[in-house]
């Protein structure tokens, strides 16, 4: 997505607090890295800065104290060994995500697999303010999701069985929420309290909690720093596809309308909002028809 300004001027080149030397960020979509590229990143260290790194909040690695005039080398080293420079203006940075249900047990989506779709769609672009993207596998959020410019959280519906519970009351006791009670004998849900996490799916010992309704809540316009604020829901859907569609239309919408020098949080007003998510669920409506 970069266009061709030269090594200096790709936003993973970071000058240091000392200006004779630049820290390099690296492309690490979900922060995954074979122990074959985790190798060549240690040589390559050696090679071109002091032989340590440095790993982000985002997921990926910094080399450190590099010699400018050492740059082209360097990049053509880390595109050879498949770990390209990375961005860190304002741009779409890289993009985080959690284990997903490739490793945890208490994720509802592939968080990997979705992290780096996005990233081969969208990664670098150029845009008025920086977009930083996080992908959680379930509302446990360990990624911050909501505190990013754009989050995406794996969420589901627990449906029970009428007639079958048995009341044993293991699902109440995993709810962190206190959103599940027994009730003569039969365990109740309260929908106000219940985030959709699927814990009490996976608690019951019987099997009699189904996944209703796996779905991708989307929000945008949050941040992390010294004033940290929530993000927005925009929508929910129910596919990768429509995921990454949405994510699309997101960046272009920034792309075309937001202010360079101000935080993307600080904008949503006067990008009005509520307006552009009300076209996001008619689009999405329009799709769903299509099919």
């Amino acid at each position: 997505m970069y266009k061709d300004l030269g090594v200096h001027m790709k936003g993973g080149v970071i000058t240091e607090r000392d200006t004779q030397y630049c820290t390099v960020r690296i492309r690490l979509p979900a922060g995954m890295f074979s122990v074959e590229q985790m190798r060549g990143i240690a040589t390559i260290a050696k090679r071109y800065g002091k032989g340590f790194v440095h790993c982000t909040a985002r997921q990926t690695v910094e080399i450190p104290h590099i010699d400018p005039k050492k740059l082209k080398a360097l990049e053509k080293a880390l595109l050879k060994n498949g770990t390209p420079i990375g961005s860190e203006r304002d741009e779409i940075v890289n993009i985080i995500a959690c284990p997903g249900t490739e490793r945890c047990k208490f994720a509802n989506i592939d968080t990997t697999g979705l992290a780096k779709k996005i990233d081969q769609k969208l990664f670098g672009k150029v845009m008025p303010v920086k977009m930083r993207i996080a992908i959680s596998g379930c509302p446990n959020a360990c990624t911050s999701p909501w505190l990013n410019e754009i989050g995406i959280l794996g969420r589901v519906r627990p449906l029970r069985i009428k007639g079958q519970c048995t009341g044993c009351g293991t699902c109440v006791q995993y709810c962190k929420e206190n959103a599940i009670i027994i009730r003569n004998g039969v365990s109740e849900l309260d929908e106000s309290k219940c985030v959709q996490c699927g814990v009490c799916i996976q608690s019951c010992p019987f099997d009699l909690l189904k996944a209703e309704d796996r779905h991708f809540l989307i929000v945008v316009g949050g941040r992390r720093g010294r004033h940290p604020h929530v993000g927005r829901e925009l929508i929910t859907v129910p596919d990768e596809e429509a995921v990454v569609r949405v994510i699309e239309k997101i960046v272009d919408w920034v792309y075309r309308r937001a202010w360079s020098g101000r935080l993307l949080s600080d904008q949503m007003n006067d990008l009005q909002f509520e307006g552009f998510k009300e076209n996001i669920k008619n689009d999405i409506i329009n799709m769903s028809v299509q099919k």
